[in-house]
């Protein structure tokens, strides 16, 4: 039987905490259990979830109580914050978090500087480039100024703590990314800048501005080398799915202008999981994630697992849990995620298509020799 128990875990692609001070009832609690926006959803349909109703029992277990609901609730709120949390990583053996913070629910969660001092994980940073711009945008008069700042900020990004990138442009426009002019890029500016300046805000949903800001930053990320993570696959309903698989990024990968960036595709595209599989087949610098999927899709995901393995380099794969907001969701990912990786690798050995000597490393590599080497070289 294959044991990845003593392998550290990087994270490399999760979110802050809710600060401790910030109130959690019930409703609010269960509703992080979905990636569902919809009140109702959160409401009616979680409890009758998979996801909600192995994961109670899960967590009953872990926190010695009744295996109720209510009973785990009340349990996790008898104790503080940084004690459950730090209780949770250290059971399941993380040490890692590099978390997509900039505009996540920033005015709940803790900034990384207060995740650093208050728990027990090493954190570092990635850049989101959207919500980044989205700042800019309101603080520049111009399209030049703009774009200047901009370029400044993301040629400074290694400079200020951050070690990559991250875009949700999929969330907001597609990944069919195409090449926009600088002249198209302005002419989108000044078509927007009126409407954010009567609202005093903008959210960047422009397909124009936003392929020119990707393809800006990925060539900034090709002169850095620096890793680039992208949304692809499932998310909440702010998502188009259509546009979400990573087939649509193949120009991009075509053009050889961006061949010394790690592209780490998050979510194992699901559920375009063997399509994702084909192009870290294909291209050298495309990576798979295996985060979100796992912890949400449940009993599928040693089925997910299996997707990914079949065509994709070992080297290629990259775990992590996209956890966000509970210490509830780290652990119930890193608990099932690791049970999983090593449910399949077990399979493989006893197909006779690797050693165990070769699924310990394989396992390794997924949780955490990957992830070194994207990201740390």
């Amino acid at each position: 039987m294959i044991d990845l128990s003593n392998i550290p875990i990087i994270d490399h692609h999760a979110h802050a905490l809710v600060r401790a001070d910030v109130p959690m009832p019930f409703e609010k609690w269960q509703g992080y259990f979905t990636e569902s926006p919809n009140a109702l959803v959160k409401q009616r349909d979680v409890p009758h979830t998979i996801m909600w109703q192995w994961g109670m029992r899960e967590l009953a277990g872990y926190l010695d109580c009744e295996p109720t609901a209510e009973a785990v609730y009340a349990a996790r709120n008898a104790m503080p914050l940084t004690t459950l949390a730090n209780g949770m990583w250290e059971d399941t053996h993380s040490e890692t978090l590099i978390l997509d913070y900039y505009g996540f629910a920033t005015h709940e969660n803790y900034t990384l500087e207060a995740m650093a001092a208050n728990f027990n994980q090493k954190i570092e940073k990635l850049l989101r480039i959207e919500t980044y711009a989205q700042d800019i945008f309101m603080q520049e008069a111009t399209f030049d100024g703009f774009l200047d700042a901009l370029i400044a900020g993301l040629e400074g990004a290694r400079a200020s703590g951050h070690i990559g990138f991250k875009s949700i442009v999929a969330y907001r426009t597609g990944l069919d990314i195409g090449w926009v002019s600088r002249d198209e890029a302005a002419h989108a500016f000044a078509a927007l800048k009126p409407e954010a300046e009567r609202a005093g805000k903008i959210r960047l949903a422009d397909k124009t501005l936003n392929d020119f800001l990707v393809v800006t930053a990925l060539e900034i990320a090709e002169r850095q080398s620096l890793p680039f993570q992208f949304h692809t696959g499932l998310g909440d309903t702010d998502l188009d799915m259509r546009t979400a698989n990573p087939l649509h990024m193949r120009p991009l990968f075509q053009s050889g202008r961006f061949d010394h960036v790690r592209f780490v595709l998050l979510h194992g595209s699901y559920p375009y999981t063997r399509d994702l599989g084909y192009l870290a087949a294909m291209y050298p610098n495309i990576y798979m994630d295996i985060s979100l999927a796992i912890p949400f899709i449940t009993i599928q995901i040693p089925q997910m697992i299996r997707e990914a393995l079949g065509l994709t380099p070992i080297n290629k794969i990259l775990y992590s849990s996209d956890a966000f907001s509970l210490p509830e969701i780290y652990w119930l990912a890193n608990r099932w995620g690791r049970a999983a990786l090593e449910k399949v690798l077990d399979e493989i050995v006893d197909a006779g298509a690797l050693t165990e000597a070769q699924a310990y490393d394989a396992g390794e590599r997924i949780l955490n020799r990957n992830i070194r080497e994207v990201y740390w070289g």
